[in-house]
C-alpha cells in the first residue's frame, strides 16, 4: 500500500516551515485522538538480535541445534501480545535496516547502501558522508509528534553523524524527538560507555544497556508530568559485539554451559571460538531481557500497562556458525581457513574473510506487539510481514493519519492484531543490500514463503535460489538445476524482482543493465 502526502521539500523549508506543514497535513483519525488520549507507545529496538535468541521461539520449536535464551521477560512479552515468526528486515545490517524502520521505505531510496562509518571508525571518511538527511525524509517520530507526542530516543540511531560543524541537522531532535539520549556514533563498549546526555558527550559507568534502560524509565517518569502521550524508541546496543562484560546474573545461566551450536560438523568449523561466542552472545541477550523486565515493570508500577503499546524487534538477524559463518548480512567466516575450494554451497566465494549473504537468520528478527485490549495474550501470526510495516501501524495506533502526498512502502497491521483474517495479504517479501564496506555485492532477495531468489548484480556466480520447504536451512543453491520446473520458478522470481526494483527506482537496476 502506499498512502501520499508530505512529498520533499528542499533545504530552505527546514525546519520550521516544514513543521508547520505537518501541522497542516495530519489529521487525526476517529478511533484514536478525537475520542480521548493516543495509546502511549514503547518502541524497543535491540542491535543483531537473532531470531532465535530468545527463549520462547527455542521452546516453541521454532528454531533448532541453538541452547534456548534465558529471556523471561521477552517470553512474557510473548505471552501478553502478538509474536510474528515470520518478521524480515529490508536490510541485514544496521543503517539501511533503521533508515527503513524511520521512514517507512528502502534504505536505497535514501542513498544507504551498508552501515554508516562514523567518527573514530577506519572506514570513516568525512569528505563522503552518507545520512538520513531530514529534509528529504520524513520519520514516524516526526509525524507523531506533529500530532502531539512527547517523542524520546534513548540508544542508537546510527543514521549519520551530527558532531561536525553543518551536520547539526543530523541530530535525532531534528528528526522528531524531543529527547535524545544515547550514542552519538553507530557503537560503543558495553560498559562505561561513552553517551550523549544534555548534548554533551560524557562518559559514564556500568553496563550501557543498564545505564540506556535508566534514562529511558526517567523519560517514562518525565512524562507523566505531561498530559500528551509519549513515544519511547529504546534502541539498545546489546546483544551488538563486543558481548562482555555482563551481569554476573546474565552470566550466570551460560557460565557452565556447553551450548548446543549449529552445523558443528561443518567443514573446519571452529566450534570452540563458537562455542564461546554463542555463550557470551546469549549472555549479552539475557541483558536485554532484564532490561526490557525492568521497563515493563515500570508501566506496571506507574499503572500505565494497560494505555501503553509494546513493541519488541530487532535491527536484522544473526548468525552463529550457521552455513559456517558468525554476524549479519555481512557475514564472517566461521572457519579456521577459507572455505574449500572456489564455491561455497553452489555459490561463487568472494573473500577469504566476509561472506555476503541475504540468509533468513540474517533477516529475520523477533517481533512481538502488546497492545493492550486490542491483541489476544499469547497470539502467533507466521504471516510474511516487514519492517516497512511498522510506520503505516504506529500511525494507526496513534491514532494519525499521514501527510496526503507521503509514500509509505509498508502495509497496515493492526487488522492482523487485532486478530482478523486478511486474506488478500501479500506473503511475498523483497529485501536489498548492497554491501561496499570490507567487500563488495549488489544483492537483491524475493521471497516466498517456499521459495528464495537472490541475485548479486555485481559478482557473477553469486546468484542463489533455495527450496525453502525442503531446505530452510538453505544449505543447497538450485540455480543451476537444469530441472525445468525449477528454472520457471526463478524466471517467475525474477521478474517480480525487477518490478519491485523498478517501482522503487532501485539503482541497482543499471548494473543488471550494464
Amino acid at each position: 500500500m502506499q498512502l501520499n502526502g508530505l512529498g520533499f521539500y528542499p533545504a530552505c523549508f527546514y525546519p520550521a516551515l516544514r513543521i508547520a506543514l505537518l501541522l497542516t497535513a495530519i489529521v487525526p483519525v476517529t478511533s484514536g485522538a478525537c475520542l480521548g488520549k493516543s495509546p502511549n507507545i514503547v518502541f524497543v529496538l535491540t542491535d543483531d538480535q537473532a531470531p532465535w535468541a530468545m527463549g520462547w521461539a527455542v521452546k516453541e520449536g521454532q528454531y533448532v541445534g541453538v541452547p534456548p535464551a534465558v529471556t523471561p521477560n521477552m517470553d512474557r512479552l510473548a505471552r501478553e501480545g502478538m509474536t510474528f515468526t515470520n518478521f524480515f528486515c529490508t536490510t541485514p545490517v544496521c543503517s539501511p535496516s533503521r533508515a527503513s524502520l524511520a521512514t517507512g521505505r528502502y534504505a536505497s531510496e535514501w542513498g544507504i547502501d551498508d552501515f554508516i562509518p562514523m567518527p573514530g571508525h577506519i572506514l570513516f571518511d568525512a569528505r563522503h558522508q552518507v545520512a538520513l538527511d531530514p529534509a528529504a525524509s520524513t520519520t514516524f517520530a516526526e509525524v507523531l509528534q506533529s500530532a502531539g507526542y512527547y517523542t524520546g530516543l534513548v540508544g542508537k540511531w546510527h543514521l549519520g553523524d551530527w558532531t561536525f560543524a553543518g551536520n547539526e541537522k543530523f541530530h535525532p531532535t531534528n528528526q522528531g524527538f524531543d529527547y535524545f539520549m544515547g550514542l552519538y556514533s553507530g557503537g560503543t563498549t558495553p560498559d562505561d560507555p561513552v553517551l550523549e546526555k544534555d548534548g554533551k558527550e560524557q562518559k559514564f559507568a556500568g553496563l550501557t544497556t543498564d545505564i540506556l534502560t535508566d534514562h529511558a524509565i526517567q523519560f517514562i517518569e518525565d512524562s507523566q508530568q505531561q498530559s500528551d502521550p509519549f513515544l519511547l524508541c529504546l534502541h539498545t546496543r546489546a546483544p551488538h559485539g563486543r558481548w562482555l562484560p555482563v551481569a554476573p546474573e546474565d552470566w550466570e545461566p551460560y557460565e557452565q554451559l556447553d551450548p548446543e551450536i549449529p552445523n558443528p560438523d561443518y567443514p573446519d568449523l571452529n566450534v570452540k571460538k563458537v562455542k564461546r561466542d554463542m555463550r557470551e552472545y546469549l549472555a549479552s541477550t539475557s541483558g536485554v531481557d532484564r532490561n526490557l523486565g525492568r521497563v515493563l515493570d515500570k508501566l506496571d508500577e506507574l499503572d500505565i500497562a494497560d494505555d501503553t503499546i509494546v513493541i519488541f524487534t530487532s535491527d536484522h538477524g544473526y548468525n552463529m556458525g550457521h552455513n559456517g559463518i558468525v554476524h549479519k548480512g555481512n557475514g564472517i567466516w566461521a572457519t579456521r581457513t577459507k572455505p574449500p575450494g572456489e564455491f561455497h554451497h553452489g555459490t561463487r566465494v568472494i573473500s577469504d574473510k566476509y561472506r555476503p549473504n541475504m540468509y533468513d537468520l540474517s533477516l529475520k528478527v523477533p517481533a512481538i506487539i502488546r497492545w493492550p485490549g486490542v491483541t489476544s495474550p499469547g497470539s502467533v501470526t507466521d504471516n510474511t510481514v516487514t519492517s516497512l510495516d511498522l510506520y503505516p501501524t504506529l500511525l494507526t495506533m496513534a491514532g494519525v493519519q499521514p501527510p496526503e502526498d507521503l509514500i509509505i512502502r509498508g502495509r497496515d497491521l493492526t487488522e492482523m492484531l487485532s486478530g482478523k483474517t486478511v486474506n488478500d495479504w501479500d506473503q511475498d517479501y523483497f529485501g536489498q543490500y548492497s554491501m561496499i564496506h570490507y567487500a563488495v555485492a549488489t544483492m537483491r532477495c524475493y521471497r516466498t514463503p517456499r521459495y528464495k531468489l537472490i541475485r548479486d548484480f555485481h559478482n557473477a556466480g553469486r546468484d542463489e535460489f533455495f527450496d525453502l520447504e525442503s531446505d530452510p536451512a538453505e544449505s543447497n543453491n538450485l540455480i543451476d538445476d537444469p530441472d525445468p520446473q525449477i528454472q520457471h520458478v526463478i524466471a517467475r522470481l525474477h521478474e517480480k524482482l525487477l518490478a519491485r526494483m523498478e517501482e522503487i527506482k532501485d539503482p541497482a537496476l543499471d548494473q543488471f543493465a550494464h
